[in-house]
């Protein structure tokens, strides 16, 4: 039954069973992580051999090159052509870098500010003001990136298919507005993928801001964790056949494809973009790891393997979200206090508690030994207006653990939803 339709009595005695099984769970001493995307230990012992793939000297040589040796800053020949297979865009427009898509994304933000993109007047550090457009819920690590160098993060509205384009389109007229970021493909954390005509709209944009800059974290483009491999566009060919082609960088890796801290990256833009970027890049460094950059090319090879290995990923990752996601609509969809997204990719289950106790959920979560992201991390300077977004990450517990923690977040997020409707 639906607590709005309870009596005030049914819902105090509601009250009471959900508190003791609060308290006979927190006496179990739980200490369980659910705050972030990491793969399971499982997942990292599928992926070891990985290690033994570079077996003598002779394997380190690659497109004509050592690569133990200097050079090479765009990355090998070899892995930019992985990557452009991936993305479905061209190997030149592709940089590789090190094991973090987010510290090029922070390079590539660092370097707005310092010196300006390729069509700025001047210097974003230079400007009186700037502003970036943030769709949330979101990834808070990007805010925070755009939050750190001191620009206005501007709040976009989340659809069905993707950020709400009426209001970006808007938005863009004003030349303060620099950029945006986006999670295109199973977005963090809702799971949304991008639509078709969102995709193009994006693509057809025409900003005041010359260098208005489109950061698409395309971070779960082969992530499928149910039914087979979704097909997406590549904004790189589509801003190019717009007439924008220098208007986004997108950005990837393979953190979890092999190992999240000890994969590549990629950094793929106009070629115009990555040369200047480029340049810039080769006064902080020689090159990223091409020792590693070869290895992954040895052991994924191309889409094809990369997709073959994801399907053993998703045999471990499909369980533990069905789980997840059966839970929720076992125990909470009866008492409408809360609603999700049912993603087939990705890293998360984003939850939309009832308005005013996503705080309060989670605080009781924590005291009873489980420990999540926290209440307005998916929104920009960390305020979740309605404080009701909640961010599961299922990926690095058993199923066991999982389920324990399911049951203290379903628990917990009643008790909050009773506290809320008592008040009233």
């Amino acid at each position: 039954m639906k607590y709005t339709e309870m009596s005030r009595e049914a819902l105090q005695a509601e009250q009471k069973a959900c508190q003791q099984r609060f308290e006979e769970l927190k006496a179990k001493g739980l200490k369980l992580d659910m705050s972030r995307d990491k793969p399971g230990r499982e997942q990292l012992d599928l992926v070891s051999d990985i290690l033994t793939v570079l077996q003598t000297p002779d394997d380190c040589i690659a497109d004509g090159m050592d690569t133990r040796n200097y050079g090479g800053l765009e990355g090998l020949p070899s892995a930019r052509a992985y990557f452009a297979d991936v993305l479905g865009c061209r190997a030149e427009e592709c940089f590789v870098g090190g094991s973090a898509s987010l510290t090029l994304m922070y390079d590539t933000i660092s370097k707005a500010y310092t010196h300006g993109l390729l069509h700025s007047e001047k210097p974003w550090a230079k400007l009186d003001h700037v502003k970036f457009l943030c769709p949330a819920p979101g990834y808070d690590r990007h805010f925070r990136i755009t939050e750190s160098f001191g620009a206005e993060l501007i709040t976009v509205e989340m659809t069905p298919d993707g950020p709400d384009m009426d209001q970006v389109e808007d938005l863009v007229k004003d030349p303060e507005v620099k950029g945006i970021w986006c999670v295109p493909k199973y977005s963090n954390p809702d799971g949304i993928v991008y639509s078709e005509e969102t995709v193009k709209r994006f693509a057809k944009l025409h900003p005041a801001a010359p260098d208005f800059v489109i950061m698409w974290d395309n971070a779960y483009c082969v992530h499928e964790f149910e039914g087979d491999f979704l097909p997406f566009p590549d904004i790189i060919s589509l801003c190019r056949e717009a007439g924008n082609p220098d208007m986004v960088f997108e950005y990837a890796s393979t953190s979890k494809i092999t190992f999240p801290g000890a994969g590549i990256s990629v950094m793929a833009s106009s070629e115009a973009n990555i040369k200047y970027m480029t340049k810039l890049m080769g006064v902080q460094m020689i090159s990223y790891d091409k020792v590693n950059q070869r290895r992954h090319v040895m052991y994924l090879k191309n889409k094809e393997g990369t997709l073959a290995l994801m399907k053993k990923h998703a045999a471990i990752l499909g369980p533990k979200f069905r789980m997840v996601l059966d839970t929720l609509e076992r125990e909470i969809a009866p008492l409408d206090i809360a609603s999700w997204q049912r993603p087939r990719g990705g890293y998360f289950v984003s939850v939309n508690t009832m308005d005013g106790i996503a705080k309060r959920t989670l605080a009781l979560c924590k005291e009873a030994g489980v420990v999540m992201t926290s209440a307005g991390a998916t929104f920009p300077y960390g305020k979740d207006p309605r404080d009701r977004n909640i961010r599961v990450a299922p990926s690095l517990p058993p199923v066991e653990e999982l389920r324990q923690a399911m049951e203290v977040f379903c628990v917990s997020l009643r008790i909050a939803a009773i506290e809320k409707l008592l008040a009233e």
